[in-house]
């Protein structure tokens, strides 16, 4: 819960609809369950990335979308964002798209906390 974005009522979702956290080999695995990955095509050894699958657990991935929305609102309210990276995507980007890749971003998160056993550390700025 010490993730931004991240409540209670998410931790409680984690607990009762996602298989055990070790089940899954890495990060994007989960994310890929929750469906907040970009589809792959890809030939010849080229990957392309499309829309976000929609294609995992639809509880927790709107509860994750809905978390990343408020992280979102609330870094465009303060106009500069604790995280660069969210500040970058917001320069760039449309607003529901950046929400959707923090989901992602917060679902590879949890999914290390949880398999780490270790609580959130807020990344340090140069």
């Amino acid at each position: 819960m010490t993730i931004p974005g991240i409540g209670p009522i998410t931790v409680m979702a984690f607990q009762a609809f996602a298989p055990p956290m070790e089940s899954f080999r890495r990060g994007r695995d989960f994310s890929a369950w929750l469906g907040l990955v970009p589809r792959q095509h890809s030939t010849g050894g080229k990957a392309r990335l499309g829309k976000v699958s929609r294609m995992g657990q639809r509880d927790v991935r709107r509860l994750m979308i809905i978390g990343a929305m408020s992280v979102v609102r609330q870094a465009v309210r303060r106009g500069d964002a604790a995280d660069p990276w969210l500040s970058r995507m917001l320069a760039h980007k449309p607003i529901r798209l950046v929400a959707t890749a923090l989901a992602n971003k917060m679902a590879r998160i949890a999914w290390a906390l949880m398999t780490k056993k270790e609580s959130y550390r807020v990344p340090a700025t140069a």
